[in-house]
């Protein structure tokens, strides 16, 4: 049958009462093994006599995790090939990659919705405003409707988090209802929606807002007793609004959006509010301020780093940090890098500013190590760095000026950063591996890679997002999604560190699970290198 199929595969044989699969790879391993008397010893054999000895399936209800776990659980040298399927329509052949894209597809769907509602999150409205963009269609004619329950803290308070999240999800299924098939519903987080809505105009926008308002009195039931609820909307057109070039046209929609949504609760709630375009929350003029303190504070070195400290599970030792920024500025007050950092990449200032993080970072490592205190230093990259061309350069030379070991530098890149020009990552992380200098994958399931995407970057260890962390302590589904990242990055021979660890059920759990390293306000939080000394000794 391989013979005359050369796409041929796999077989599935019934012997007795077993279901075994062969393999064309197996198959030849028995034909041309044993010393090259292979065929001449199977001369007279039947195709029973090829099976292997073990005797694998899975299972058409297994889940897909589940699944991928028992595949890396396989001795190496069978890890990789076709299994067999059970089901109830008949036995079936899957390759093996199929299986861990289908992971890869469990994670980014868990990355781009909400857990509760289904609903997309902020995450894919945002991808969905990018294909708008690419596509060069319909920028000028969308809305943005930004959707808030009154008073559903009280609805918590009265009645308890379960009622409420009964609530949100009955709401969410209202909103898909309200628009049309081509828009998109999303949960912003809390008691707050968004709706894209493409090719529409003002009159079609604003029927839409009046609907979901409508739609939010009508009780909600739940155990017998009737919860009543309203809505406040606000409203925001491509044409209300200008192009800020730190944001995203999405951004600046969401921004007006929210804030015409905070004009109509002002005027009584349950209504449809919308911003004139001459005017708005004072927010808006923040990101003006920022932008012009920025150049200042680049210019005078205004930053400071702090440094989270990492926990080895193997030692609970903690010889490594993370660096991250702060900016505490005499007129704005602290600023968060969630604000400036994306400013700053915007108007270019991130060059500038990432050599000063890392010239800041290397000499801080290069004191610890002539202290007799090594340790390694974790230091961000921004995307816009990394597609400079300019990094390698920038960190060999900071090395070599501190006179630091390249084995107590650590970079992290997002994995947007890596995989948007994968060619060009490669080569530049290629390069920092041959110096010596370790790379890892930061917010790994939060953006839009695959699991064997992973092998193909020169990498040292895989970061999971908090998202996935929060609730493993809890939810038994979570801790056997993030056991399934684990033992796949194991198998690629990388180290698992664990984001945002906060309880000591977690780290107990985590621990079990066979993680290397965590990270987390439990361990510490971010804090000056002067009381890194205290926060390290956190047991």
């Amino acid at each position: 049958m391989f013979r005359l199929d050369s796409e041929l595969e796999a077989i599935v044989v019934q012997h007795g009462r077993d279901t075994v699969l062969l393999s064309r790879e197996q198959l030849a391993r028995e034909l041309d093994g044993r010393l090259g008397y292979g065929r001449a010893l199977h001369c007279r054999s039947v195709v029973a006599d090829l099976l292997p000895p073990e005797r694998f399936a899975l299972t058409g209800t297994m889940e897909i995790v589940e699944a991928a776990r028992r595949i890396l659980d396989r001795p190496v040298g069978s890890r990789y090939q076709h299994v067999l399927v059970e089901t109830g329509s008949g036995p079936r052949v899957a390759p093996v990659s199929v299986v861990f894209e289908q992971v890869a597809a469990v994670y980014q769907h868990v990355a781009l919705h909400d857990p509760l509602t289904g609903l997309p999150n902020r995450r894919l409205l945002d991808h969905h405003g990018w294909a708008l963009a690419e596509s060069g269609r319909g920028l000028d004619e969308i809305a943005i409707l930004y959707v808030d329950l009154d008073g559903f803290k009280a609805v918590n308070d009265t009645f308890g988090h379960r009622v409420g999240d009964d609530i949100l999800v009955g709401f969410a299924e209202r909103l898909r209802t309200c628009v049309r098939p081509g828009d998109v519903v999303a949960r912003l987080g809390g008691d707050e929606f968004a709706a894209l809505l493409v090719g529409t105009t003002q009159e079609q926008a604003l029927a839409v807002a009046d609907r979901i308002v409508l739609t939010a009195t009508a009780p909600f039931m739940h155990d017998d007793q009737l919860v009543q609820l309203s809505a406040t909307v606000g409203i925001a057109m491509a044409s209300d609004v200008t192009a800020e070039t730190e944001l995203t046209q999405i951004d600046v929609l969401l921004r007006h959006a929210d804030g015409a949504m905070l004009k109509a609760k002002g005027a009584g709630k349950r209504r449809v509010g919308r911003l004139d375009g001459t005017g708005g929350p004072t927010q808006f003029a923040r990101h003006g301020q920022i932008r012009r303190r920025l150049r200042e504070a680049v210019e005078h070195g205004a930053f400071s780093l702090h440094y989270q400290p990492k926990l080895d599970l193997a030692t609970d030792e903690s010889i490594s940090v993370e660096a991250l920024i702060r900016w505490n500025d005499a007129e704005l007050g602290p600023v968060s890098p969630a604000e400036f950092i994306p400013i700053a990449e915007s108007d270019d200032a991130i060059h500038a500013l990432g050599r000063c993080v890392i010239e800041e970072a290397c000499a801080r490592a290069a004191s610890w190590h002539r202290d007799g205190t090594p340790r390694t230093i974790a230091v961000n990259v921004s995307a816009r760095q990394f597609t400079t061309g300019t990094l390698v350069h920038e960190l060999v030379s900071a090395l070599t000026r501190h006179e630091l070991p390249p084995s107590l530098l650590r970079i992290e890149i997002t994995e947007g950063a890596a995989i948007l020009d994968l060619p060009g990552a490669i080569r530049q992380l290629d390069a920092l591996r041959v110096a010596g200098v370790q790379i890892d994958l930061d917010d790994f399931g939060t953006g839009y890679s695959s699991l064997a995407m992973l092998h193909r970057l020169p990498l040292s260890a895989v970061k999971i997002d908090k998202a996935f962390i929060d609730n493993i302590d809890s939810s038994a589904a979570d801790a056997m999604m993030v056991l399934g990242v684990i033992d796949a990055v194991h198998a690629l021979g990388l180290t698992v560190v664990a984001e945002g660890v906060e309880r000591s059920e977690q780290l107990a759990l985590l621990r079990e699970l066979g993680c290397d390293t965590v990270q987390g306000y439990l361990i510490s939080r971010p804090v000056p290198a002067d009381d890194l000394a205290d926060a390290a000794s956190w047991h």
